[in-house]
């Protein structure tokens, strides 16, 4: 269950990560995406982990 949550977790901050850069992302298998538009996205979620983190130790 745990793990599930945690795939859906990492799934949202990859969509909302893709969004926030202008990536469009199809359901499932996205290996067409340029390397510079991976790069972007997964660059993306890094900021949006460490922000998240970031956020909840100052709480």
């Amino acid at each position: 269950m745990a793990n599930r949550k945690s795939k859906e977790a990492l799934s949202q901050i990859k969509n909302e990560a893709a969004a926030t850069v202008g990536v469009t992302l199809k359901q499932g298998y996205n290996g067409d995406l340029t390397s510079r538009e991976a790069g972007s996205v997964g660059g993306e979620m890094v900021k949006k982990m460490i922000e998240s983190y970031s956020n909840s130790r100052a709480q």
